[in-house]
């Protein structure tokens, strides 16, 4: 893992999922970059025209500071429709996602949970899957999706739960996220909300109690494709080893 690509649904949602981790691979020397696909805040208008987008341009300040703090290279912002992605055709979300890994040539990528309640975390995640086919002379090796606080535990259908089978030791970083997210004056809640601080450091010792670590973050791990020559004797080697990260279920 050397090129790490973000992509998320709104601004804060690079935090939420992952910011504790992101900050670790950035001190690892990782370089970690993230692709904001819808605008935020459009939605809490009655319609996209009367939204307030002094705020937006607001927001995207305040993303760029979040981004600073847990070490994203940069952050990038498509400005599709907030909560309206499902009014697009998916070929035209595809084919963003698509420009961004062909620019940036990431091995590893990190998105939404497609089972999430929000509608254009499950879009992207979908867009995400089909640019990132293991076809032809693909660079993408692994997909992970993460959880985002206040949209995966809320769908109440429970048809695709997120199931964490990696977990990354996120004991020194996690509080990178916490500062990060306080920089979102309209996205950062007070506790019981699941985006307050308090709640945040909550689900990682939830997350870390699930993998013997003190603070983590868990992720579905949905697709990695191990090059064969790491198989020796039919046992698979990894070429760039993390230390500190939990999995219990691979998928190849």
């Amino acid at each position: 893992m050397k090129k790490v690509l973000v992509f998320a649904a709104h601004p804060d949602d690079e935090l939420l999922g992952l910011g504790g981790t992101v900050r670790r691979l950035a001190n690892e020397g990782k370089t970690v970059r993230a692709v904001i696909m819808a605008e935020g805040l459009t939605s809490r208008a009655d319609s996209r025209e009367e939204a307030d987008w002094t705020g937006l341009l607001g927001l995207q300040e305040d993303a760029r500071k979040a981004a600073e703090i847990v070490g994203y290279k940069s952050i990038e912002f498509c400005g599709l429709p907030d909560n309206r992605m499902d009014g697009m055709d998916l070929l035209d979300v595809i084919k963003i996602v698509s420009k961004y890994v062909e620019k940036y040539q990431p091995d590893t990528i990190f998105t939404h949970h497609h089972g999430d309640l929000n509608i254009d975390h499950r879009i992207t995640c979908e867009a995400v899957l089909t640019a990132c086919r293991p076809v032809g002379e693909y660079c993408v090796k692994r997909i992970y999706t993460f959880e985002t606080p206040s949209s995966s535990e809320w769908n109440i259908h429970y048809s695709e739960p997120f199931t964490p089978n990696v977990y990354f030791d996120v004991t020194g970083t996690l509080e990178a996220k916490v500062e990060g997210m306080a920089c979102y004056r309209t996205e950062s809640k007070i506790y019981p909300h699941p985006r307050s601080a308090e709640a945040l450091r909550s689900l990682g010792r939830l997350r870390g109690s699930n993998a013997g670590f003190e603070m983590a973050e868990g992720f579905m791990l949905l697709r990695e494709c191990v090059d064969k020559n790491v198989v020796r004797g039919g046992v698979i080697y990894s070429l760039t080893p993390l230390p500190d990260v939990c999995s219990w279920v691979v998928a190849i």
